[in-house]
């Protein structure tokens, strides 16, 4: 019997964030006037007020020495990974604690140890976390790919790769925290007569 090797658990069904949520938050960002930016910085202030801990984490990695190209990809990812998680789910999105950011630091890290180690394991930690959030995964290549090629002479990889990474830990931070619907898990019956 074939069982996959994972440190990194299940994302709950009812956690995954929908593209249209990402595509308007994409939308918000995008907006350049001063009514736009009073909202991006007040957005800034909410995210360090409820999720200080991945706010440092994220503030840690940012303050490092990046190239220009990895920073505004740094910002805009984890502000727009942030903001799609607050629209869809708002009171239901619980702290990322700094005891749960470390665990899924560490659940991520021997993840990837543990696929480094089988030769033959064909799917990367990355790949997993795209099956838990395809939608989320798929808005941040599509944003790293465009980054990349349109800076291709000047980025520096591993600088992406850093940003990348403080990404797929807080898209996994953030799924955990979603809290359950009330009515989740209560065992609806329906009967049908003819």
């Amino acid at each position: 019997m074939w069982v996959r090797r994972a440190a990194i658990r299940p994302v709950p069904s009812f956690a995954q964030v929908p593209l249209r949520a990402l595509s308007e938050v994409e939308e918000q960002l995008a907006e350049d006037d001063e009514e736009a930016r009073q909202k991006l910085d007040e957005a800034f202030a909410r995210f360090e007020q409820t999720q200080p801990a991945m706010a440092d984490r994220i503030a840690q990695v940012l303050g490092g020495p990046l190239d220009e190209t990895a920073l505004a990809l740094g910002y805009f990812l984890t502000l727009a990974v942030w903001l799609a998680f607050d629209n869809v789910f708002g009171e239901d999105l619980a702290e990322v604690t700094p005891l749960a950011l470390a665990g899924v630091e560490e659940s991520l890290k021997l993840d990837e140890q543990l696929r480094m180690a089988d030769p033959a394991e064909a799917v990367d930690s990355d790949d997993v976390i795209a099956m838990e959030q395809p939608d989320v995964l798929s808005f941040v290549h599509e944003h790293v790919d465009a980054a990349l090629e349109a800076n291709a002479s000047e980025v520096d990889v591993d600088d992406v790769h850093e940003i990348y990474r403080i990404v797929l830990i807080e898209v996994l931070a953030l799924s955990y925290a979603v809290r359950p619907p009330t009515n989740w898990g209560i065992q609806m019956t329906t009967e049908f007569t003819a």
